[in-house]
């Protein structure tokens, strides 16, 4: 019995319409992805989702227990903060956050992906630290979410 509702909730989530969220306009989006260096002392982060597994599922996403923004497939996020300093991003998962713990240098951009993750009730999220040239190429893919708005 377990496994057939595990089954349907996999295929439920696989399946299911895709997630949305408010998005930024096309220019702030734009000038963005430009990927100019952060302001004097400051480090940029980009937090990005692609697609694949989860699509129907939205995952906040906070920096230093200040909300991010609630993620959705193929959206990216991009907030400057203290340079030279130690910073916590985190991600909604299923039972709890998990947390990326990451120590930036003042004018430098980061690239955070946010994945996807099933589970045996619902999706998890993690966050894994991408190679520069990597998170370039696929925000440039994805169009930038409005930030501030979280579901907690």
């Amino acid at each position: 019995m377990l496994k057939k509702i595990t089954l349907i909730s996999v295929a439920t989530m696989l399946f299911a319409g895709c997630a949305s969220v408010p998005m930024e306009d096309k220019a702030s989006s734009d000038q963005a992805k430009l990927f100019n260096p952060p302001s004097e002392g400051k480090a940029g982060i980009y937090v990005y989702r692609g697609g694949g597994p989860g699509v129907a599922l939205k995952k906040d996403i906070w920096i230093d227990g200040k909300c991010l923004g609630e993620s959705a497939p193929n959206v990216f996020f991009f907030e400057e903060v203290e340079g030279d300093q130690e910073h916590i991003i985190s991600t909604e998962s299923e039972f709890s956050p998990n947390n990326l713990n990451l120590l930036t240098a003042s004018n430098q951009n980061y690239f955070i992906r946010q994945y996807i993750k099933l589970g045996v009730f619902v999706g998890g999220a993690n966050l894994e630290v991408m190679d520069e040239s990597e998170g370039k190429i696929q925000v440039q893919k994805l169009e930038m979410a409005k930030k501030g708005r979280c579901s907690e």
